[in-house]
């Protein structure tokens, strides 16, 4: 096979669409697709839509050398309760870690407080007799006498799945490696997740969270990666499928089934990596990522190309917006908010006569009314419909057939009739209520992040991003938007941009001043090499980077500040560096240091992956001219609450420095584009969309 024709695939199933990306040499853009998720089996709208692209290239599956796949099954069986049934074994004495918590009330003063739902329940929370100190040392040996009574216990809860957190482990795993070799030996069929591997850093309650959802989730998903890769492999697919992860990196697939954790939130990973690009290409340093799909919102804030990260985060929160409401996962993430707000999501009208949208979602069966396929309540895109900012011509490239007399109908009688409405002025308080939605989470990110939305470019995509960013855009203070190319499927564009990586976290305390460095310069360099050997897995030649550092605090402070360790093995001189780079970094978040206060060190951070690839900037390009419209449509205006012409265009007709003027739609072959009538845009030389309010603010309208 010539290198010009190998081609890299991208997969991004969500909950209602699945895209697929087919790309050449240098990542160009061979064909898209978006087909409806097959949720009794996602393998199936996959293998439908690798063919579709592979067809409209005039490609063979074995022209394929890279394989690329993002999932939200990992998410949605966590969020919708749908893994296996797990037991947790922990240090004598502390059954109750699960109980405990944090030892306080997400909301203190709601007497009807709606506990998270931790998945393992007390009665599966089973002991053993050990003890390891925090320094890693054996205080008692493991006792294998009651191994027995053990493997008994789990038997009678019907477990298949078990979560092993014991006490210190993340400092000495000799005990939990035990353990699960004598309960494999004894029930080959279990499901064995260690902390130790899962997450081996110190706080027994993030750990252990962490560790119960990777069990509860790993029988699922090695079911279903194995029946991926093999079902692709008899359609003819000869080289290994990488899985995006919620870090925003690539990883192997054997590492990917026994780590499902990690796969959690991995489809908008792809999203953010696609903003950061088009940010580094325009040099954008601040910009604000918003990916509507068709069942959630994802929104991100991007600084300097970089999307901002975290090393835990919330599943499935009791109070959405409230932290401490939900299962902690202690894994690496691109820090997002997300929230029910999708094309799908549905719209109704409460007992006291109040307008909800999501988020709950129609999802893909039965979907939106407009779509046909048996759905019958009122969605966001039954509204867009009713406005006419679909186009039912273009819509999913023809393939889905609109109905605007079901939409309507749907929209009148769940939302009109029950608020005396018309039917525009129905789906008019559906759009509004959903933008309104999504730029009060993004106003919320930003305030708990101490940032600000004002001077940030919004990148929009997915489905639905580029149908409601004017609309959001104008509630969320964002004055400027950018639409890249093929916007429909960014987020598994984005895929093709991720390095192969792995992180891999250490908890060892120490002092900065009087720091083993001997002891912990061996630390790093067994963290580097268990990081490579896991990239290595997808990228067995090459060169790698590594970025090397610690978690650091003054004593007594409950939380760490990632500060970036030297590229070398540690010196007495790098004492004093690291404890300027803590307080230049202490200083940019909380304005003043702490002079004469000790440092600590709780853990220690290995991330190993392939080079980025930067992107080369757009060069700017002269004025064009108004571009020339295919003709118009009649849309419910989003500002006058009435009617008017809105100019179509196609987007693959647009020339770089062509000017548009809104109200107007882009349409292309996944998504729309509207631009709202206090917006315009013009064409970049890369064929991005730049949309701009304008000075005018839709004065005279």
């Amino acid at each position: 096979m010539t290198s010009s024709r190998a081609k890299r695939v991208a997969i991004d199933i969500g909950g209602t669409f699945t895209d697929v990306v087919l790309a050449g040499p240098g990542n160009k853009i061979l064909a898209t697709v978006k087909v409806p998720t097959t949720p009794t089996d996602p393998t199936d709208g996959a293998l439908n839509g690798v063919q579709q692209v592979l067809d409209s290239a005039d490609a063979g599956i074995e022209e394929i050398t890279g394989f690329i796949h993002g999932t939200t099954l990992a998410t949605n069986a966590l969020i919708e309760r749908r893994g296996a049934t797990v037991c947790a074994v922990l240090t004598e004495g502390f059954r109750d870690i699960l109980e405990i918590g944090y030892e306080r009330r997400y909301s203190q003063y709601d007497i009807d407080i709606e506990k998270p739902d931790l998945i393992v329940p007390r009665e599966r929370c089973f002991t053993i007799p050990e003890r390891i100190s925090a320094g890693g040392e054996v205080l008692a040996a493991l006792d294998e006498g009651s191994i027995d009574d053990l493997v008994a216990k789990i038997d009678d809860s019907g477990a298949d799945a078990v979560a092993i957190c014991l006490l210190h482990a993340y400092a000495n795993d000799r005990h939990e490696r035990r353990l699960r070799d004598l309960l494999l030996a004894r029930r080959p069929g279990l499901s064995v997740s260690l902390s130790s591997e899962v997450s081996p850093e110190a706080r027994e309650y993030d750990r252990l969270c962490t560790t119960v959802a990777n069990a509860y989730i790993q029988p699922l998903m090695a079911g279903y990666l194995a029946a991926l890769e093999r079902r692709f492999a008899d359609a003819g697919l000869a080289c290994p499928i990488l899985m995006m992860t919620a870090s925003g990196g690539m990883t192997a697939l054997d590492n990917a089934a026994r780590f499902p954790i990690r796969l959690v939130e991995s489809g908008p990973a792809g999203g953010a990596i696609l903003a950061a690009q088009a940010a580094a290409s325009c040099g954008l340093e601040k910009v604000l990522s918003f990916d509507m799909g068709g069942t959630t919102a994802k929104l991100c804030l991007i600084d300097g190309f970089t999307p901002q990260t975290a090393r835990q985060f919330e599943i499935s929160r009791a109070a959405r917006f409230i932290k401490g409401s939900g299962l902690p996962a202690r894994i690496p993430v691109i820090e997002m908010i997300e929230i029910g707000a999708g094309g799908g999501s549905i719209a109704a009208v409460d007992g006291l006569g109040r307008l909800s949208v999501g988020p709950k979602s129609a999802g893909s069966e039965p979907g939106p009314a407009a779509f046909g396929k048996g759905g019958t309540q009122s969605t966001v895109t039954d509204a867009d419909v009713v406005l006419g900012v679909i186009v039912p011509e273009t819509f999913a490239e023809g393939r889905l057939q609109v109905d605007l007399d079901a939409a309507a109908a749907a929209v009148v009688e769940h939302v009109g009739d029950p608020l005396s409405l018309g039917c525009d002025e129905a789906a008019d308080g559906i759009s509004q209520i959903v933008d309104e939605s999504m730029a009060g989470a993004g106003r919320m990110h930003a305030v708990e992040s101490g940032k600000d939305l004002g001077h940030r470019t919004m990148i929009a995509f997915g489905g639905n991003g580029p149908l409601h960013a004017t609309r959001m855009a104008r509630r969320a203070g964002v004055e400027r938007i950018l639409v890249p190319r093929d916007p429909g499927v960014g987020s598994a564009v984005g895929f093709l941009f991720a390095p192969i990586s792995f992180e891999v976290a250490r908890s060892r305390y120490t002092e900065l001043e009087t720091a083993d460095l001997d002891a912990i310069n061996r630390l790093l360099t067994e963290t580097v090499a268990e990081a490579e050997a896991v990239v290595r897995m997808g990228a067995p030649d090459g060169p790698l980077d590594v970025r090397k550092s610690a978690f650091m605090r003054y004593r007594g402070q409950g939380h760490e500040i990632d500060v970036t360790l030297p590229a070398n093995a540690l010196t007495p001189e790098d004492i004093e560096v690291l404890r300027n780079r803590f307080e230049a970094e202490y200083r940019r978040l909380f304005v003043r240091a702490v002079p004469g206060m000790t440092i600590e060190i709780l853990n220690w951070l290995v991330t190993v992956s392939t080079p980025d690839a930067s992107p080369d900037p757009i060069p700017a390009c002269a004025g064009a001219g108004d571009a020339e419209p295919e003709g118009s449509r009649s849309i419910f205006c989003d500002l006058t609450g009435r009617r008017r012409k809105a100019l179509l265009y196609r987007r693959d007709t647009l020339k770089s420095g062509q000017q548009l003027h809104g109200p107007a739609l882009v349409v292309e072959a996944q998504t729309t584009t509207m631009i709202s009538a206090d917006f315009d845009a013009t064409v970049d030389a890369a064929g991005n969309l730049i949309l701009t309010r304008n000075s005018a603010q839709g004065a005279g309208l």
